[in-house]
């Protein structure tokens, strides 16, 4: 008996020439993106990081020093513990009061009222608005003069005037609070959170007698861990890298008594503020990197609390 001989598969050219084409097509749309990130974002990082074992001034200068701008910068450089202190005082302060007033910014708008719409337009709209443009709209809330929108709100109930960022000891707070103002990006991102939890839990909760309090210590907040975790790695992201402080802190965009020198402020002075040491804001850049890293990574090893669907 003569065993049967299995055919061969047939391959169809076609489908595979077709196939071939449409990734080629999406390649061709993605191709701007991604050299625009390969342009502007990798190549220069790698720039600055080789930058940063050399005294360089941005123009002719460039001798290598190899970690002599770290150990300038650790153990000589006297604005180093300021801005570190600063940085992470504000950072300490923001996140978990991001979290919290996010929340319940959301869970005030979570419901089906007429015009909630808007409402969740109204708090988003800081989000959209531009850096510069808040900033300077915020200077001229908090000015400490009797022209002040703020002061002249005082002074109308008898209050004394406040000098929020003209003073050292008010600057911080007063930063704090103007932050607070772009809690919409989180609130849209609890949002999304609420609606992915099933209502049944909610109606199960309701007839076993719990309270809203109740649900949401026991059902809201145990199924949005992944979105505040997402929160709470982006946030600690972003408040390590405040800068916006340039247009209100000032002229020399440090703040009263350098209340408001933080560290990407420095990096920028460093580099384009007169003194032209790209290569020293390069080594304190990437030191702030790593510091950025760690803390990441220190974040998603401690993420166990963070309940994900199977």
């Amino acid at each position: 008996m003569f065993s049967k001989v299995k055919k061969a598969p047939v391959i169809d050219k076609s489908a595979k020439n077709r196939k071939l084409k449409e990734y080629m097509i999406g390649y061709l749309f993605a191709a701007p993106v991604i050299l625009g990130i390969i342009i502007y974002t990798y190549v220069p990082a790698v720039q600055s990081f080789v930058y940063s074992f050399f005294n360089y001034d941005g123009f002719y200068t460039m001798n290598f020093v190899g970690l002599n701008n770290f150990k300038v910068l650790l153990t000589i450089d006297p604005d180093f513990w300021t801005v570190v202190k600063n940085t992470f005082i504000y950072a300490v302060c923001v996140v978990p009061l991001s979290l919290i007033v996010g929340y319940l910014v959301a869970l005030t708008v979570n419901n089906s009222m007429k015009g909630i719409t808007v409402y969740r337009m109204l708090f988003y709209l800081p989000v959209i608005i531009p850096g510069v443009a808040s900033g300077l709209l915020w200077l001229d809330l908090f000015e400490a003069g009797p022209t002040g929108i703020f002061n002249k709100l005082l002074e109308a109930v008898n209050l004394p005037r406040l000098a929020f960022f003209s003073k050292q000891e008010t600057s911080m707070a007063t930063l704090i609070a103007t932050t607070l103002w772009g809690v919409g990006g989180g609130m849209v991102i609890w949002l999304a959170a609420f609606k992915n939890i099933p209502v049944s839990l909610y109606e199960s909760a309701k007839i076993d007698g719990a309270n809203a309090f109740m649900r949401t210590i026991q059902i809201t907040i145990p199924l949005s861990t992944p979105m505040i975790f997402y929160n709470l790695v982006t946030g600690i992201i972003g408040a390590l890298q405040v800068s916006s402080t340039m247009i209100i802190g000032g002229s020399s965009g440090k703040g009263v008594g350098d209340s408001l020198y933080f560290i990407a402020v420095k990096i920028y002075h460093d580099s384009f503020g007169g003194a032209f040491r790209l290569g020293y804001s390069s080594a304190f850049a990437w030191m702030l990197f790593a510091v950025i890293g760690l803390l990441t990574f220190i974040v998603f090893k401690t993420s166990k609390w963070v309940y994900y669907e199977d």
